[in-house]
């Protein structure tokens, strides 16, 4: 089961970034289809959040078609968002990579700012694949 960590000093909504959390979890495979996510109850416990936050962030993700909710069973994965490539080995270098910059001191912000750059300059705008 996924849980949710939230950032109240980001400047992302809170609802966001339980979509953004789930989306993440869906394209990483920790999420798959059939799986339930925790209830907004659960959420609530766990983050300190309104309800109607969690709420508002299910729907957001049934609207998508990535979950769907069943009157007093929770929330389901509907479908994943995962590549159809096998990206083990792709993560595995990618986290050695990530050893190396942290040994070399570049904190948390500083490779994600590198990671974009890369990114951005490798996917052209609005290209997803």
């Amino acid at each position: 089961m996924i849980a949710y960590r939230i950032d109240r000093r980001s400047g992302v909504a809170t609802y966001l970034q339980i979509v953004q959390q789930t989306r993440q979890a869906l394209r990483l495979g920790l999420l798959e289809p059939g799986d339930k996510l925790p209830t907004a109850r659960e959420v609530v416990e766990a983050t300190a959040v309104n309800p109607n936050t969690v709420l508002k962030a299910y729907r957001e993700l049934e609207r998508e078609g990535l979950v769907e909710a069943r009157r007093g069973l929770g929330t389901f994965v509907r479908r994943t968002l995962g590549p159809d490539a096998d990206t083990g080995p792709l993560q595995a270098e990618l986290a050695e990579w990530a050893a190396r910059a942290r040994k070399a001191g570049l904190g948390r912000e500083d490779v994600a700012a590198l990671c974009t750059a890369v990114l951005d300059s490798t996917y052209p705008e609005g290209e997803e694949r």
